[in-house]
C-alpha cells in the first residue's frame, strides 16, 4: 500500500494543524495505522498508533493534545494536533503496519513538514 501525508506547514505556538494520511489500498485489514516523527539528530519517535480494533495509544509528550482517527471507508488516516509547540517541529510519517500467519509488511509515506515557531 501506498501512503501518502498531507497538511504540514508553519504554525505558532498553541495553534493546530490536522495531517492526513492517504492510501492507495483499502486500510481496514491493516493490523495498526501509525503516525511517526523524526528530527534531524534524533531517533524516530512514536507519535500515536490506531490499530484495526479501534484502540488507540500516543506517546507520553502527546498525549491529551493529538488524536489520531482513521476512516476505513475512504482508506484515511489523521492526525489532529491541538496545543502545539516548538518541540513538535519534526517530520511527520505516516505508517502501515500488516501482519498475519502468512505475512507481515510495512509501508511509508515520504512525511509531511511541521514546523512550530512564532
Amino acid at each position: 500500500v501506498q501512503l501518502v501525508e498531507s497538511g504540514g506547514g508553519l504554525v505558532q505556538p498553541g495553534g493546530s494543524l490536522r495531517l492526513s494520511c492517504a492510501a492507495s489500498e483499502s486500510i481496514s485489514s491493516i493490523n495498526a495505522m501509525k503516525w511517526y516523527r523524526e528530527t534531524p539528530g534524533k531517533q524516530r519517535e512514536l507519535v500515536a498508533a490506531a490499530n484495526s480494533g479501534g484502540s488507540t495509544t500516543y506517546a507520553d509528550s502527546v498525549k491529551g493534545r493529538f488524536t489520531i482517527s482513521r476512516d476505513n471507508v475512504n482508506n484515511m488516516v489523521y492526525l489532529q494536533m491541538n496545543g502545539l509547540k516548538p518541540e513538535d517541529t519534526a517530520k511527520y510519517l505516516c505508517n502501515a503496519d500488516y501482519f498475519s500467519i502468512y505475512e507481515a509488511w510495512t509501508s511509508w509515506g515520504q512525511g509531511t513538514q511541521v514546523t512550530v515557531s512564532s
